[in-house]
């Protein structure tokens, strides 16, 4: 039960009377709903942290900041590919070709810096990175302590993201 300045879920007045101005900002109740579900957890998660004098308003600002982003979303979704009012996808999901150039000019330098790197760091990175084996497997595997596995991999990340800076 929600105190005096909180409706609560739990109690159907206080919820039907946010969920109604929602809905008047929203336009359609199931989106009002979901929003002010997220607000209910947004307050939760801000009195964690702070005092939260009026929570009523902050229910209802954080539903319409909720809304505000939903939309953003929605419109960077549609911006990127043809969507019908059904949410049908009508364009192919595939980058751009600018992307592609872009992502394969950023891979052709990291190969480059990979290429700088020690023979013994390079397959340590790739071990981690591509085969997905925690330090204590590569360790194992190669004959060295997790410490070392450690201090080589952070070397060549580090290596290869001042490599790639401006990439």
């Amino acid at each position: 039960m929600g105190d005096r300045m909180t409706p609560s879920p739990s109690e159907p007045t206080g919820w039907a009377r946010l969920l109604r101005r929602i809905e008047r900002w929203a336009g359609r109740s199931a989106d009002a709903e979901d929003l002010l579900q997220t607000a209910y957890v947004r307050l939760y998660t801000a009195r964690a942290t702070s005092e939260v004098k009026e929570p009523a308003g902050f229910i209802y600002r954080a539903a319409v900041n909720a809304g505000i982003d939903h939309a953003r979303q929605d419109r960077q979704l549609h911006d990127r590919f043809d969507i019908d009012h059904d949410g049908a996808l009508l364009r192919d999901a595939a980058p751009m070709p600018d992307e592609v150039l872009a992502s394969r000019q950023r891979l052709d330098r990291v190969r480059e810096g990979m290429a700088k790197l020690p023979p013994r760091s390079q397959e340590i990175f790739m071990m981690h990175r591509l085969e997905g084996l925690k330090y204590r497997e590569i360790a194992e595997r190669v004959g060295i302590s997790q410490s070392a596995v450690e201090k080589h991999i952070a070397r060549a990340a580090l290596f290869l993201t001042d490599w790639s800076e401006g990439w």
